[in-house]
């Protein structure tokens, strides 16, 4: 049980806190009219207290007082054991010093909930009984997705965050991006996505020289804390090299690594390793893609291409590789504009591959490539030979190349492809 002067202690060091500066995100979340909490979804060090930060600062310039906010970080080392009795009995202390709040609409935010068993009827009982507006963050999609599904069906809105999108790694960097742009601003920008296609988590963009020591840090934290001791993992050997697999791996197959760990006399079974691929998802920093196909028993069966939400971790495990380096950024860039892996987001394969085929209300809606060099005559040809092929077969005629800097529009074999560069494709 947290004691009551620790609640007090908590309570009352937020008021003597500052906000920080902070770079304003693409998310706008807006306060709600109807009785709902407000879910805010991500992995570690995307940025999802400072998200809660932006909201508390847009409450304030619209003169909500200050005392009438109240942040929580569950993970604080105050707070270790926190319980739902814990939870109550702070709103309890809470009212205690601010009686006056009673009959004032709060604003509460309760960070990487995850922590708390049982957090959702906690929130559900304050949506229903208190004129609160509750905010809850966490890092972990599978547990908060069970919790919202069963407590709080129909009673919250999630928000996703990732590390920075261009635009906010642009503005994080202080440059302003203008319709027309000089030879020097041309070639800023460009080195500046350079600089993004190496990584975008918000702490290693504002700490370039702490930049590799920042993302092993979090691949730590990620393994040993959202992986290791959340799903009480044992084999860590094994764990450490599935992920390097993983991310040496353009297409990642259970049965290989199996039969690669067997030649090393290691003994893993096959479900104990697919466990460990869920774990990496729930903790958010892996995405498997599956082959388009009509049936779902196939497309569960098809090798699946693992893509990370943030290139850092790539780059720091030795990928150096431009076009993986681009691909997985427009992957990511898919992800925060909507697409799931699960609906209308996949790959296909017909002899010749096409990196991403979206999918809309039961409808191809577009194909799209990621090349690097365009110049050289047979990578253009590879990649647009596969775009028509498979145009043909899903009917869809709205076909997409991203490169890296080249625009276009031209005809190949009687069909329309567009050229996109990388950095006005992510701009949007």
């Amino acid at each position: 049980m947290i004691k009551r002067n620790i609640w007090i202690r908590v309570i009352k060091d937020f008021y003597e806190f500052k906000l920080p500066e902070m770079v304003e995100r693409d998310i706008q979340i807006s306060e709600l009219p109807i009785k709902r909490a407000i879910t805010i979804i991500g992995p570690r060090r995307a940025g999802k207290t400072y998200l809660m930060f932006q909201v508390m600062k847009s409450l304030l310039d619209k003169n909500i007082e200050r005392k009438r906010i109240l942040y929580i970080n569950i993970e604080s080392d105050l707070l270790i054991g926190c319980e739902i009795s814990d939870l109550r009995h702070m709103l309890e202390l809470y009212y205690e010093i601010y009686p006056e709040n009673k009959n004032e609409k709060v604003y509460l935010f309760l960070d990487e909930i995850q922590v708390v068993s049982g957090w959702e009827k906690f929130v559900r009982a304050v949506i229903d009984s208190e004129n609160i507006q509750v905010y809850v963050s966490g890092s972990s999609s599978k547990l908060l997705s069970k919790e919202i599904a069963t407590g709080l069906r129909g009673r919250t809105i999630t928000y996703y965050v990732y590390p920075f999108s261009f635009r906010e790694f642009l503005r994080a960097k202080g440059f302003k991006m203008e319709r027309y742009l000089s030879s020097s601003q041309k070639a800023l920008l460009l080195n500046f996505l350079d600089k993004f296609l190496k990584g975008s988590y918000p702490e290693a963009v504002f700490f370039e020289e702490e930049k590799e020591k920042i993302l092993r840090e979090i691949i730590d934290v990620t393994i040993y804390r959202d992986v290791v001791e959340r799903f009480k993992v044992k084999n860590i050997k094994v764990l450490k090299l599935l992920l390097k697999n993983l991310i040496a791996s353009t297409y990642f197959s259970v049965h290989g690594f199996y039969n690669y760990l067997k030649s090393l006399g290691i003994k893993v079974g096959k479900t104990t390793l697919y466990s460990y691929i869920d774990n990496f998802s729930d903790a958010m920093v892996l995405f498997t893609l599956r082959r388009y196909s009509e049936s779902y028993k196939k497309k569960e069966q098809t090798i699946p291409k693992p893509y990370f939400v943030d290139n850092g971790l790539l780059v720091i495990n030795g990928i150096e590789s431009k076009g993986r380096l681009m691909e997985n950024a427009v992957f990511l860039e898919l992800v925060r504009r909507g697409f799931t892996t699960e609906n209308d987001l996949f790959y296909f394969d017909s002899q010749k591959e096409v990196d991403f085929v979206l999918k809309d209300g039961g409808k191809i809606t577009r194909l799209i490539q990621v090349c690097y060099d365009i110049d050289d005559f047979n990578t253009k040809e590879r990649e647009l030979s596969a775009l028509v092929r498979a145009g043909e077969e899903l009917k869809c005629s709205d076909m997409v190349v991203i490169t890296y800097d080249y625009e276009d529009v031209e005809e190949y074999k009687g069909w329309e492809i567009k050229f996109v560069p990388l950095w006005k494709w992510l701009i949007g």
